[in-house]
């Protein structure tokens, strides 16, 4: 894998009270490997705020790691079949959520690495609903980039 990279980054929540509605983002960030652990490091812009989140993706053979500092500020950690809870911190207040993964897909090459989490969401103790995160981290010069 490249230093330079492609990410994209899929998500969808089931509710019956929310629409199912998929939020995608594309962008290109920085990528490197230390102790068996993937990191990939971008940086994301809020609409309507001034300043960027940047945010870093610690991927392990069955752990994920999300750390955003800026506009919105948290440490998410996604382990199969554990509940990890943190703080979200947003510019409209903070929210204690809980995320409780049930599956975690991990799969690399030399060029490519996609990972799909289904997880339970919950805010203030209370779930919300079941979502479904997915990620394709693709080097730069590797052609073909879809999730």
């Amino acid at each position: 894998m490249t230093k330079e990279v492609l990410i994209s980054i899929s998500g969808l929540q089931y509710a019956p009270e929310l629409e199912h509605t998929p939020v995608e983002v594309i962008t290109s960030g920085d990528y490197y490997q230390k102790n068996g652990k993937h990191y990939v490091i971008f940086q994301e812009v809020t609409e309507g705020f001034e300043g960027v989140t940047k945010t870093m993706i610690k991927l392990g053979e069955e752990s994920l790691d999300v750390t955003k500092k800026g506009v919105s500020n948290v440490h998410m950690t996604f382990e199969k079949n554990k509940k990890n809870v943190a703080y979200y911190y947003t510019p409209f207040g903070s929210l204690l959520i809980g995320v409780n993964a049930t599956d975690f897909q991990l799969s690399e090459t030399d060029q490519d690495i996609r990972l799909q989490v289904n997880y339970g969401l919950e805010v203030n103790y209370e779930h919300l609903a079941d979502c479904t995160i997915k990620m394709n981290i693709k080097s730069k010069n590797a052609g073909d980039f879809k999730i």
